[in-house]
């Protein structure tokens, strides 16, 4: 008896989305439509801005940023913080690959959080 009451339910559901699409009015029902989840973000517990920067960004900037290397120095960088995350995020044509599509929005606070954190020797 269960199973019958299901199999007309989902017939019922299947013949109202075939009547709704073709009357052009199809309104979506607030109790079972999907609501759009935002991008996951890594938690607090997760986020780790020196490992991050290790294996991300470390080839190009050597001793963890504290020296030149491939790329610049960052200890010490008088870039400010909307530079740096927009520089991290879109990178730089021929000089570094953006990162935007693969830290979230945590990871890259915590790799900018990582650089302030940086202190420079050459004072």
């Amino acid at each position: 008896m269960r199973i019958s009451v299901l199999h007309n339910r989902a017939a019922l559901a299947v013949w109202a989305l075939a009547l709704s699409a073709t009357t052009g009015s199809a309104q979506p029902n607030p109790s079972t439509a999907q609501q759009a989840s935002p991008p996951a973000e890594a938690s607090p517990n997760d986020i780790d801005g020196p490992t991050l920067f290790a294996t991300s960004c470390g080839f190009c900037h050597q001793n963890g940023g504290r020296s030149e290397g491939k790329g610049p120095k960052l200890a010490g960088t008088k870039r400010s913080d909307e530079f740096i995350i927009a520089r991290i995020k879109n990178g730089k044509v021929g000089a570094m690959p953006a990162f935007g599509g693969a830290f979230s929005e945590g990871q890259i606070i915590a790799i900018l959080a990582y650089i302030r954190s940086l202190e420079d020797d050459e004072k």
